[in-house]
């Protein structure tokens, strides 16, 4: 039995009775099993768009060689003694959970958010009677914020491999397509995400580990440099380890951990706004047609230098998705991007923001508790505008020449949109830096300029890093580790995840 690696051109609509005919026709083979390594399309040219797949083949037709089993996440199984506290059911948090109880330690998980399908029906509740949950939104609840958006499981972070498959394999096994081991651009959809979590908690619950949901966590109990305990609205939990995974909108909770000692900086981060356009003319611009048989929807990733100014880029491209009203506080109005597993929905939307240091905005040092009050504050001011959660609107073109405009615009978001002079809401050098990216897109997608531009988007990233050690351990503290995106060292689903299976680890190595 041998096996051989080929790579392969078909056409988007490809069947599995085609596949077989092409590796039959390159080897010279009949007998044989495959397994697709990778896929990613090919539209350099829109009169050849195509599927790249690197396929291996299994067959006693092959003379030489064997397939290639990468290593697995090593989780020693052992009895021990020790108990962890995880606070944060997002992918850093749970991932970090399941590995400690994998691993033999006593893991109990806090989430201050419903589990999903309260949270599903709370969100329901807010995009239909605007009634507001403050511990069930599109921010908190269990998964985190990533459950209700794309679900996208790309990562160009190449040192985290053991635990991207560890990820992937876990996502697979609670009911994710299998083809998220393969895509080039995989993603989840947020109805694939809600059975998947519940999944995920089920198989976490039957190893032994715990789940408090609606659980804040409100205080930490410290004394030289070990957390002794967690103080929750439900009582105290004591722990020999604690990994907090706030996510990047818990402003009180990273305001708790700085009353303890831990250390903050602030960080560059970006801003801007969410732009929405037809589905179909994103497909007319990449593909040169409306449909494209065997591909969800076209996509775009667009940077721009700011000619100067700040760099700008676009950022959670959600094809046939929505957008959504993402805030984490009643007092604050924010859009953020989801859509579902196919991705047919009429409209296509993605952040637009620019990079920023605040620190060279203002000229002078900014600290991290100022850092959270200015976001807090320009969030704030987007509720004020609207009086709600109508997400301030205009039309790129309007923004672009800095024109006022009442028009009324089509678009996906729920809650109604409010003519707005969005380029004065926002920090001149980012209204400037913005314009600007929006003129480059608009050359460098057909009709760029005909779409819309709403809202505050404010969740690229946190705008705090915590202070940590080569070991993952919070600088000053012995047992305290902060991880995943409101930890400042990570973005996205697959290094969030990674950096909270990082901390678990290295408590399994300490309790070895």
């Amino acid at each position: 039995m041998g096996y051989r690696e080929i790579t392969l051109k078909l056409p988007t609509d490809y069947s599995e009775e085609q596949l077989r005919a092409e590796i039959a026709k390159e080897l010279i083979i009949r007998d044989f099993t495959y397994q697709i390594e990778n896929k990613s399309l090919d539209a350099r040219k829109k009169t050849n768009i195509h599927w790249l797949l690197r396929v291996g083949i299994i067959s006693p037709e092959i003379k030489s060689g064997e397939p290639f089993s990468p290593p697995s996440l090593d989780i020693p199984l052992k009895k021990r003694t020790a108990k962890a506290v995880v606070v944060g059911s997002g992918p850093a948090g749970f991932f970090a959970a399941m590995v400690l109880q994998k691993a033999g330690i006593n893991t109990t998980l806090i989430e201050r958010g419903s589990e999903v399908d309260k949270r599903a029906r709370d969100i329901r509740e807010f995009e239909t009677a605007g009634t507001f949950s403050p511990v069930s939104n599109y921010s908190f609840g269990e998964g985190g914020a990533g459950t209700f958006s794309d679900g996208k499981l790309t990562s160009r972070t190449k040192s985290i491999s053991l635990e991207k498959r560890f990820i992937l394999s876990s996502y697979v096994d609670a009911g994710a397509p299998e083809e998220i081991n393969y895509m080039a651009h995989p993603h989840l959809g947020s109805d694939n995400l809600r059975a998947i979590m519940r999944n995920l908690r089920k198989q976490f619950l039957e190893i032994g580990g715990s789940i408090r949901f609606e659980t804040m966590l409100e205080d930490l109990n410290v004394a030289d440099g070990r957390v002794q305990a967690a103080v929750t609205g439900s009582g105290r939990i004591d722990a020999d380890y604690f990994i907090i995974a706030p996510g990047h909108s818990a402003y009180e909770t990273y305001r708790m951990l700085m009353k303890n000692g831990v250390l903050f900086r602030s960080k560059p981060f970006a801003i801007g706004c969410r732009v929405e356009h037809p589905q179909e003319l994103i497909n007319m611009a990449q593909w040169g047609r409306a449909k494209l048989p065997g591909v969800r929807a076209a996509e775009y990733r667009l940077t721009s230098p700011g000619d100067g100014n700040l760099p700008v880029y676009t950022f959670c491209m959600c094809p046939g998705g929505n957008v959504v009203p993402a805030t984490a506080y009643k007092n604050t109005n924010i859009v953020n991007g989801m859509s579902r597993f196919k991705r047919n929905g009429k409209f296509a939307n993605a952040a637009c923001v620019a990079g920023l240091s605040l620190s060279k905005l203002f000229g002078r040092e900014i600290g991290p508790l100022e850092a959270l009050d200015w976001l807090g504050d320009l969030e704030e001011s987007f509720f004020q505008y609207s009086g709600g959660y109508q997400a301030p609107c205009c039309g790129i073109k309007d923004f672009i020449y800095r024109k006022a405009s009442s028009k009324n615009f089509e678009s996906s978001y729920p809650l109604g949109l409010k003519p707005a002079a969005l380029w004065e809401m926002l920090p001149a050098a980012v209204s400037d830096s913005i314009v600007d990216g929006l003129k480059d897109f608009s050359r460098k997608i057909r009709g760029f300029e005909t779409g819309i531009i709403m809202g505050l988007e404010s969740k690229t990233s946190a705008p705090i890093q915590v202070q940590r050690e080569s070991t993952g351990c919070c600088t000053g503290f012995d047992n305290l580790y902060v991880v995943g995106e409101g930890s400042g060292y990570a973005g996205g689903i697959i290094s969030s995840g990674s950096d909270g299976i990082r901390a678990a680890m290295h408590i399994i190595q300490r309790t070895s």
